[in-house]
């Protein structure tokens, strides 16, 4: 089952729910996709989250916060989350800011 909203998908994976997000994450736009990916988690519950954000061409450190909230919500009932395919624009901030020690990040597609 994959919902449409805005720059949001979702599609359940078993006990996973991955969260395709697209665009950009910028202070303008998180409240929005932080807000929309809060919904979805309290509803379901899921075991794992997968935030997939290989088609994320931009994001500051709004989006780092969007990462590490969603981090702590998850692991406040016991889930995981990962950071799936991340575009080259997400991974560089990410480094920079040493989130890859702290938040698992899976890469599935080849390049």
């Amino acid at each position: 089952m994959i919902k449409k909203g805005g720059q949001i998908t979702y599609e359940k994976r078993g006990d996973a729910l991955v969260v395709h997000v697209c665009g950009e994450i910028d202070h303008h736009s998180a409240v929005g996709v932080r807000t929309g990916i809060d919904d979805r988690i309290m509803a379901e519950r899921p075991t794992r989250v997968l935030l997939e954000l290989s088609a994320v061409d931009f994001m500051d450190s709004s989006g780092l916060g969007l990462i590490m909230g969603r981090f702590a919500l998850v692991k406040q009932y016991g889930g995981t989350l990962a950071v799936l395919d991340p575009s080259p624009a997400v991974m560089k901030i990410m480094k920079l800011a040493g989130m890859e020690r702290m938040v698992s990040i899976l890469k599935t597609k080849v390049k």
